[in-house]
């Protein structure tokens, strides 16, 4: 029996009411995307799961889960996307340029990891501009706090890192462990995991969600592990939210994310509007107020040269994407064209 869903448990919210011309949607029924395939994508609405086609010109790649789409129930077909409230993306891993979105609005991102070797400043300074960038709240989330002697190394790096991000430590195996993360699963809220492989990401949504989601053992070695998720996935949790599960990466490319990156290294920005110029690229310049701050102590040198790698990485790949979509753009404007030419 397919089971039904209530639009405002879904996550519905004014924020999309208001993007709807209700005199002119024409039987077209909202629903919210819960998995993208290959060639369709799978939503819920007030009926229940609906498996759905896209219009000409709407690839699988351009819809997220999480998405909020208008459909056409009779032609089980999507009619368009909804304006987006938050969307988390990266550049896709692999020598092509080209934008992969993770999951679109969430209202928090548990930024997950485990209190052992994969704990990695760097790495969560990245997920935390990814989270900023996109319009989601971020909270960490650490965890196999039953492995861990002393928890408290771990909460002062995070709050030099990001002092206002809210830290929560837990096992994920116990189930009590939800308990602490109820705040931000209840009833119309959507949450997503993010993390590196064999940090307990399925563990903990399997606690969130109470299914079975299959988890692999960690390698002793080195703390690391497979995680059975391959696609995103999306679960009503036990609070009466929703839970976007996602794969373990291995590289988190970021692209498009400047003010994000500029809101996790706030006080380097704020240091940097005191250059004597404006274009300071904080290296050799005379007056640089980037680099007199790391000189007098104020300001780490590691701490500036992960901002400077992330802003690099940053322009670099921002710049890879435009150019990929005027490629693309000029080429499909040449493939127009060259039909019209030969029905001629």
């Amino acid at each position: 029996m397919t089971q039904s869903h209530d639009l405002n448990a879904l996550g519905w919210s004014a924020y999309f009411q208001r993007q709807l011309k209700i005199d002119k949607i024409g039987g077209l029924m909202p629903a919210r995307v819960s998995a993208v395939h290959r060639d369709r994508i799978d939503a819920l609405t007030e009926a229940g799961l609906i498996s759905l086609h896209l219009p000409p010109g709407l690839t699988t790649g351009e819809v997220a889960v999480g998405d909020w789409v208008l459909i056409n129930p009779s032609r089980d077909r999507v009619a368009r996307v909804l304006d987006r409230k938050s969307l988390l993306h990266r550049r896709a891993a692999g020598v092509d340029a080209r934008d992969q979105l993770i999951a679109a609005n969430v209202d928090t991102l548990f930024i997950t990891t485990s209190m052992n070797a994969d704990f990695n400043p760097a790495r969560l300074e990245r997920y935390l501009a990814l989270a900023y960038e996109g319009g989601a709240v971020p909270v960490f989330v650490l965890t196999k706090a039953d492995l861990c002697a002393d928890p408290a190394p771990y909460h002062d790096t995070l709050r030099q890192i990001a002092p206002l991000v809210p830290v929560v430590t837990l096992d994920a195996r116990d189930p009590d462990s939800g308990g602490k993360l109820a705040d931000w699963c209840g009833p119309g809220q959507t949450v997503a995991l993010l993390g590196s492989s064999g940090v307990g990401k399925s563990t903990l949504a399997a606690t969130l969600t109470g299914d079975a989601i299959a988890t692999r053992a960690i390698r002793e070695g080195d703390a690391r592990g497979r995680h059975t998720t391959t696609a995103r996935e999306f679960h009503p949790t036990a609070g009466g939210g929703w839970l976007i599960d996602t794969p373990g990466m291995r590289e988190l490319q970021l692209a498009g994310t400047e003010a994000g990156i500029d809101a996790v290294f706030d006080d380097i920005a704020d240091f940097s509007l005191h250059c004597r110029f404006s274009d300071c690229a904080h290296d050799t310049e005379p007056g640089c107020a980037v680099k007199a701050a790391a000189e007098e102590g104020r300001l780490e040198p590691d701490r500036l040269a992960r901002w400077q790698k992330l802003k690099r990485e940053d322009a670099h790949n921002t710049r890879s994407l435009a150019e990929a979509h005027s490629r693309a753009r000029t080429f499909g404007k040449m493939a127009k064209q060259t039909i019209k030419e030969k029905k001629r």
